[in-house]
């Protein structure tokens, strides 16, 4: 967020940002209509469990939008609600589908890859946590962050946690790719 808040790294942010949206909304339904496609035949779960994991994904992509185009320092409130929808539906559905997943074994995933997904999981929800808590604690807003600075270790700290977050999503994303073949 902060290198996406001065113009004009804040369009190509913002921009960037909508586009992995939009490509997560894509990504999720195919997994969504591939576990119901798959479904059909082993009803390995409840199709209302697919259905709710979709909507959270979706409303994680939507937060992911309203942080691509309310700059963390424009609107403040706006973007740090935006990040709290997008990262903790993202866990929450990164979770959903590692379970997902377990119920499928053996027919439809290995179990390797259901244990790297809830390993991406469990990272993820466990760096959720302290980026919520160290990021409450800052009492400002600002770009610029120096070594000794008041709140600096709690921007620091809830930095390092919200790439953890992200890249989580992002490594999760990827163990979709031998599903989608």
């Amino acid at each position: 967020s902060d290198t996406g808040t001065k113009p004009p790294e804040s369009g190509i942010f913002g921009f960037m940002i909508n586009i992995s949206a939009l490509l997560g909304v894509i990504t999720m339904y195919i997994r969504y209509l591939l576990i119901e496609k798959q479904n059909e035949s082993l009803h390995f779960v409840r199709s209302s469990c697919n259905v709710f994991s979709l909507c959270i994904g979706l409303m994680g992509c939507i937060g992911m939008g309203i942080v691509a185009n309310f700059q963390e320092l424009s609107v403040t409130s706006v973007h740090d609600i935006g990040a709290l929808v997008a990262f903790g539906s993202g866990v929450v559905y990164i979770t959903l589908q590692s379970i997902i997943s377990y119920k499928s074994c053996p027919q439809w995933n290995t179990y390797f890859v259901c244990h790297i997904r809830m390993a991406i999981s469990v990272i993820s929800c466990i760096a959720f946590i302290p980026m919520i808590v160290f990021a409450s604690q800052i009492s400002m807003s600002k770009i610029d962050w120096t070594p000794g600075e008041k709140d600096y270790t709690y921007h620091f700290v809830s930095a390092i946690c919200e790439w953890t977050v992200a890249f989580g999503f992002i490594f999760f994303f990827l163990t979709f790719i031998r599903d989608f073949q």
